[in-house]
């Protein structure tokens, strides 16, 4: 593994079963890098910026995450398990066969992200921009989903139930295409909904 000295910045470089266990990545920078079977089981970055990265099979299991930006990055049978993303931005990152679960983000940057068929189950995502997210068929079963904008989010065949979903933008929600059997929302919401089932609130 290279060593990762304050202020190092790697471009093209590739990272082959690295134990990086509760390392602190703090202000590094990444660019076109590639993970494969790196475990950041506990690991820590504050400040950290991965740009165009590809991760294979990385374990994130109760990582945490401060600030940091993974752009336009692809995730790939990764394990998230316990993880948690405080004011990240992940704009544009694909999701693929990862294990999500219980994944946790407050704030931050999400739109443009890929998470199609999603296992989002009993996850927490409060305060995030989902702008224009695709989560097409993704289970967001018991999911709390608070004050999150998703205006132009793909949401077609989604599992809504339980979910509380006060808050957040609704508006590219057609109920009509979702599973929202007990799912949780506001009043103002409920009115956003009612109009895209073609009522007419008098």
């Amino acid at each position: 593994m290279p060593e990762l000295t304050e202020d190092t910045a790697f471009d093209d470089t590739a990272f082959h079963d690295d134990d990086w266990y509760a390392e602190e990545l703090v202000d590094r920078q990444f660019v076109r890098c590639s993970f494969q079977r790196v475990d950041l089981t506990e690991a820590l970055t504050q400040g950290a910026v991965f740009t165009e990265c590809d991760f294979g099979s990385v374990r994130f299991n109760a990582s945490r995450h401060a600030a940091s930006a993974f752009i336009r990055c692809t995730f790939r049978r990764c394990n998230f398990f316990d993880a948690e993303f405080t004011g990240c931005k992940l704009v544009g990152s694909t999701f693929t066969d990862c294990d999500l679960r219980p994944l946790r983000v407050d704030g931050g940057d999400w739109s443009f992200v890929t998470l199609t068929r999603a296992d989002l189950r009993d996850a927490r995502f409060t305060g995030a921009r989902m702008r224009e997210a695709d989560l097409t068929g993704a289970d967001l079963t018991d999911a709390t989903v608070t004050g999150v904008d998703l205006s132009g989010a793909q949401l077609d065949g989604c599992r809504l139930t339980r979910a509380d979903l006060r808050g957040s933008d609704l508006s590219a929600l057609d109920p009509s295409t979702v599973e929202r059997a007990g799912a949780l929302i506001d009043p103002e919401q409920a009115v956003v909904l009612a109009q895209a089932l073609g009522f007419r609130i008098g």
